[in-house]
């Protein structure tokens, strides 16, 4: 055909082939795509590794990481030549070509297509396969670790008699190894029968034989093994039992045997196993007999037994033996679920002591004195006055306190004092310019520590002793800044040429450059190509500001890098600052935990530690690795210090075989408990998740006699917060107080329950929180007569709003733009009654933080709603207490006119804010008239101090 396009002719180029400069630039980018892949992998790697380097636990990583390689490329070779082998063997055992049917021939286009290929697709499948067997082969280090270092427990199961480490440790791994073996079978049979019908093995529509003698033979072993896996995992679900899940009325979430899993689930399991066994024999004898006549017979009896043994039978048994009579039946299995709860999770030394609910003591200064000996009672809220020590110790924007402040306990004078604290730390949201330079590089750390007694208020403010920027108080000296804290979640680079902001003061702005070795050194170029690409930041490669000597910090809360150097482990949702040997410590309580306790019922971590707190408070929920579980032991207690973000494990639980297990794991990552010194001692705690779990146990598991177990008349629940309408359950308080059989006051965790469905008081727990007691975990119970009925917290809470004089103040209170919020409702066992007492905050006006205005406490049905705690008891029992000091008949030096007048001026103050509070309230009025009384006040106190001064040298 002539050229239609009238231009030059030359060589033709085929259509859609590109030049070969595109070829080469597309080539270019494909390595350099490939080149960035890789690299930023590498990255990911190399910033973990640095940074476990960091912190001195190299060996968690590395002990990790080879695991994980070791389970990929053993399970995942091991998957890849089981299937490659099958295919193999398949190909080569197909028939030879003979006449072709059209199923035959509608193949042999595919057998061609694909001939020049063979080697190629049998390397991409078993690749393949390889990969996804091993990725999740590699998934199950933990699982692992604890079979190859498991240690026993030295507990049986009351079945089988075995080890507790056999179900904890032992039987997961087979489980593994089970699945592992059947997903080989069942990818091995599908790829032989597709092998052996691409290539004529077998056939559908064609004439004569479905399958080849050799097809017969290779697919039969291969489902004799599948059978004979199935044979074993019968034998495995008899051991299974022990630790079965299952729903049952009494006990909710039962894990153990029962009567049906004793006496038909086990017997039906062993005739499953000898059927398993012998259908497995026949699929492996068609090797010689070349049928499947015999095997197919077996399968399907099988299948049958299956059917019948397994399911119809145990359902009859519960039908007819059980359900008639099932307290009886029940009852010893049910023991035995008593028995192993109560000790998995550490509440079988509960002491549970009857309790009158009601005093006996008439003498009313008699019990006066009691409140003081029983309890110091609380009436600073951690969790309320966070916004007050955040509008009184902010001092500059850039710093924030926690949402929820922390109870701890400190020496005074050689007592202990219940404290509120929380730490200054970092808040970048209320940095004067957000950039990249003044978020990671100027505003690195918060600084110093807050604290005020718990059990005193200064007119509605709390009483300080720690305060001012830097910190001053009672605390001493330490190390006040803060580079790791629960506040802070961005990374920051110290060190280096730029200063960073330490504080402010009256002189101004001061400077200060991190000296800690923490953090990863950013004078390499790799490292700061690698972390440019794994914080997604390219500024990191070239920035000026960052330089020689220049460090990286990261992982930076406390529950991050405890999680991190032990992933293990499990955190408690309240990790909590102690100032400990002249620094700050964040100290963090972790469990050990496994859901393979025989018989031990289970229970999800995320439910049973939710309060009204975590309801409002997120980070302080606890998640589990394991969704449910049902041992836990408080084994370790960790420590992160502020400044360097050190982290240090200290082995708490000596006995726990769990811990025991992963410190041979990771060998000399856990320091010994004895390395724990006096000054940290002096600050642990009993954590409040544990406590959290042991007390939705003990709702049922208070009971020890299975009988009453099973009626469920002594179900007990966790009542509601009453204080709040979250509708979530009430936290556990800390509070230093005595028990009954206690001689002197503890430091405690504390809790009510309430009867199932009822809103009346059934018991009070408590448990010592002190380490350096020898009761340090006691748990003790107060159980109250069903007889007569105790109020509870929310009747408390329904008395305090219902009384028209508390409820008329109250509203005078939240007149205008106030608010009036609850603190916490206080339970304290004195002389059989139980006095309850919560601190009531105001928060309007120009106020915009509450502030402590009114107590509340009520005891025996007598109630007092007063200005401060010593009014309020005061008035509830009708007397002083003995032990309050007189107070001074005489005025001081009232014939001095300077002092007089300065008392009149503090009376008409005083007037003054009693009036703002009656008219609005006005808050501006009421704080200008505090503010006038203390003035007042204070001239009084120098007036009177200069007279005595002058008094004494007139009279030497």
């Amino acid at each position: 055909m002539p050229d239609r396009g009238g231009g030059p002719t030359g060589p033709r180029i085929r259509a859609g082939r590109p030049s070969r400069r595109v070829r080469t630039l597309l080539m270019t980018l494909g390595v350099l795509s490939v080149l960035g892949m890789a690299f930023t992998m590498f990255a990911g790697f190399w910033t973990d590794w640095l940074w476990y380097r960091s912190v001195h636990y190299s060996s968690v990583f590395t002990t990790t990481l080879s695991t994980k390689i070791g389970l990929f490329f053993v399970f995942g070779l091991l998957m890849a030549l089981a299937v490659g082998f099958n295919i193999w063997l398949a190909h080569r055992l197909r028939p030879p070509l003979s006449a072709m049917s059209m199923e035959q021939q509608s193949l042999d286009r595919y057998r061609m297509g694909i001939a020049p290929y063979k080697t190629w697709m049998l390397l991409a499948v078993t690749s393949l396969v390889g990969l996804i067997a091993g990725a999740s082969a590699s998934s199950q280090w933990r699982t692992w670790l604890m079979w190859v270092n498991g240690v026993p427990f030295h507990q049986k199961d009351p079945q089988f008699h075995l080890d507790v480490s056999f179900y904890a440790f032992d039987l997961p791994w087979y489980r593994f190894l089970l699945g592992f073996g059947f997903a080989t079978a069942i990818l091995c049979l599908i790829a032989a029968a597709l092998t052996h019908y691409l290539y004529g093995g077998l056939r559908v529509t064609s004439p004569g034989a479905r399958a080849t003698a050799a097809a017969t033979g290779h697919l039969s072993v291969l489902l004799g093994i599948f059978v004979a896996l199935k044979a074993v995992a019968y034998w495995l679900d008899r051991y299974g039992l022990a630790v079965k899940s299952s729903d049952f009325k009494a006990t909710g979430n039962w894990t153990g045997l029962r009567y049906v899993d004793a006496n038909a689930y086990l017997p039906a399991k062993t005739i499953l196993f000898c059927i398993a066994v012998i259908c497995a024999l026949l699929f492996f004898a068609t090797l010689w007999r070349r049928t499947w006549q015999l095997p197919v017979i077996g399968f399907g009896l099988m299948v049958l037994s299956a059917i019948l043994i397994g399911g119809l039978y145990p359902a009859i048994v519960q039908k007819f033996q059980v359900q008639p009579n099932e307290q009886a039946k029940e009852a010893p299995y049910v023991q035995k679920n008593l028995k192993a709860t109560r000790e998995a999770y550490g509440i079988d030394d509960t002491k549970v002591t009857d309790y009158a609910g009601e005093s006996t003591t008439s003498d009313k200064t008699k019990l006066r004195d009691q409140v003081d000996d029983t309890a110091s009672l609380r009436i600073l809220d951690p969790n309320i006055v966070s916004p007050t020590f955040q509008q009184l110790q902010q001092i500059r924007n850039y710093y924030g306190f926690p949402t929820n402040l922390d109870v701890d306990r400190y020496t005074k004078d050689g007592k202990d004092q219940d404290t509120v604290l929380g730490l200054r730390e970092l808040n970048l949201d209320g940095v004067p310019k957000n950039n990249w330079i003044n978020d990671h590089f100027r505003y690195t750390h918060g600084f110093g520590v807050v604290a005020a007694k718990g059990t005193e208020a200064d007119e509605g403010h709390p009483v300080f002793t720690e305060k001012n920027l830097p910190s001053q108080g009672d605390l001493g000296t330490y190390e006040q800044r803060i580079y790791y804290g629960e506040k802070t979640n961005t990374y920051s680079i110290v060190g280096g040429p730029q200063k960073e902001v330490d504080y402010s003061d009256d002189q101004g702005e001061k400077t200060t450059s991190y000296t800690g070795k923490s953090g990863v050194n950013l004078d390499n170029p790799i490292n700061r190509a690698a972390y440019a690409v794994a914080f997604n930041e390219p500024q990191i490669l070239y920035s000026g500001a960052i330089g020689k000597g220049s460090r990286i910090l990261y992982n930076r809360t406390p529950k991050e890098r405890v999680e991190a150097v032990a992933p293990w482990l499990t955190i408690d949702g309240d990790a909590y600052p102690a100032v400990v040997n002249g620094r700050i410590q964040w100290i963090v309580d972790a469990y050990t935990t496994t859901n393979g306790y025989p018989y031990a019922s289970r229970t999800t971590l995320g439910d049973t530690t939710a309060d009204s707190l975590t309801a409002a408070n997120n980070s302080r929920a606890v998640v589990a690795q394991q969704n449910q579980v049902n041992y836990i032991r408080n084994s370790v207690k960790a420590t992160v210090d502020a400044y360097t973000g050190d982290v240090k494990l200290y082995q708490w639980d000596t006995k726990d075989p769990v811990l025991k297990t992963w410190m041979k794991a990771f060998p000399g990552t856990v320091k010994p408990r004895a390395d724990i010194s006096a000054d940290l001692m002096a600050h642990l705690r009993y954590p409040q998740d544990l406590f959290k779990v042991q007390r939705e146990l003990l709702t049922r598991y208070h009971v020890t006699d299975a009988q009453t177990f099973l009626s469920g008349s002594e179900v007990w629940e966790v009542p509601d917060d009453p204080t709040n309408d979250s509708g979530s359950a009430v936290p556990p308080y800390y509070l230093s107080m005595k028990m009954p059989d206690q001689s002197a006051q503890a430091f405690s965790l504390t809790t009510t329950f309430t009867p199932n469905g009822r809103d009346n008081l059934s018991a009070f727990m408590a448990v010592d929180s002190d380490p350096r007691a020898s009761d340090y975990g006691k748990i003790r119970i107060l159980k109250l007569p069903t007889s007569t009925t105790v109020d509870g917290p929310k009747q408390v809470q329904s008395q305090f709003n219902s009384e028209s004089d508390i409820a008329e103040t109250i509203s005078l209170l939240s007149r205008g733009h106030s608010k009036v919020e609850y603190g916490n409702l206080l339970t304290v066992p004195l002389d059989g009654g139980l006095l309850y007492a919560e601190p009531v905050y105001v928060r309007g006006g120009s106020l915009k933080y509450p502030l402590l205005r009114k107590v509340l406490v009520t005891y025996e049905g007598k109630t007092a709603f007063k200005d401060t705690l010593d009014e309020a008891l005061n008035e509830v029992f009708g007397v002083k207490s003995s032990t309050t000091p007189p107070e001074t008949t005489n005025p001081p030096n009232s014939s001095n006119p300077t002092v007089r007048q300065a008392l009149e001026d503090a009376q008409k103050a005083f007037e003054a804010g009693q009036q703002a509070l009656k008219e609005g309230p006005d808050w501006d009025a009421y704080a200008k008239a505090q503010k006038d009384l203390q003035d007042a006040l204070k001239r009084a106190e120098d007036a009177q101090s200069k007279a005595d001064k002058t008094g004494e040298k007139n009279k030497s």
